[in-house]
């Protein structure tokens, strides 16, 4: 199982966990919306953080990304093998051609 199979797994563990002994079931607790926003603040200081070129900070930035990314997902009961299983559909046709076929 990969890092982030794990990770997925003990995000979901925690989904009814006790939010004063998991920061994990802390936000879920507070709902979807909160969990969206926190993964917003996330990738926003990824952002910089690679518009910088601070590579060690970019890495942090990218784990704690990834992490509010799979909360985010939880608090919405999607799964990373779903995610997975679109990211399959998609594989080998072009990113301009997929677009194109969303609208």
């Amino acid at each position: 199982m990969s890092g982030l199979h794990r990770l997925a797994a003990t995000i979901a563990a925690r989904k009814g966990a006790d939010p004063e002994t998991s920061w994990t079931a802390k936000l879920l607790s507070k709902g979807p919306e909160k969990c969206a926003e926190k993964f917003g603040e996330e990738a926003v200081e990824a952002i910089i953080e690679a518009v910088r070129g601070d590579r060690e900070r970019l890495i942090c930035e990218a784990a704690d990304t990834l992490y509010h990314l799979l909360v985010m997902l939880a608090a919405r009961d999607v799964t990373l093998s779903e995610v997975e299983n679109e990211l399959d559909r998609r594989e080998g046709r072009s990113g301009i051609e997929e677009k194109a076929a969303r609208k």
